[in-house]
């Protein structure tokens, strides 16, 4: 796993800010954890209300993390519809690893798949692939 300190927020191609790697990281490497506070799916509908940028992943059917709330780098993860970086819940943790080989400096961006925009968000990935909405 690659330490937190070598992951850093700066601004990103896709929107806003994002999060990017000072090293190489090898194919299939864990990244890291998403961290935040762990609330419920209901709590995490109540804190998205309104808002356009949503830092909360779901890691279960009944728990949700807030990236806002004791979140580091991994927060600004950005959606690409080709995306670098996968997600697997591994004993109620949501892991991050290398979908491929990623050079140092590059942006780190994960397939959102499902989320709470409910395709009601313009994607702005860019990738050739891109699906229109997230």
């Amino acid at each position: 796993m690659i330490a937190n300190a070598d992951l850093y927020v700066a601004k990103s191609r896709v929107e806003g800010r994002g999060c990017f790697t000072a090293k190489a990281i090898a194919r299939r490497r864990r990244i890291g954890e998403l961290m935040g506070e762990r609330i419920s799916h209901a709590e995490a509908r109540r804190r998205m209300r309104g808002r356009r940028r949503i830092r909360i992943s779901d890691v279960d059917e009944r728990t949700a993390i807030d990236l806002n709330h004791r979140g580091d780098a991994t927060a600004y993860i950005n959606h690409s519809c080709d995306p670098n970086v996968f997600m697997r819940v591994q004993h109620g943790h949501p892991l991050l690893f290398a979908l491929r080989p990623i050079k140092a400096g590059e942006e780190l961006l994960l397939d959102y798949g499902e989320s709470y925009h409910e395709g009601g968000l313009r994607c702005r990935c860019g990738a050739a692939n891109c699906r229109g909405r997230i």
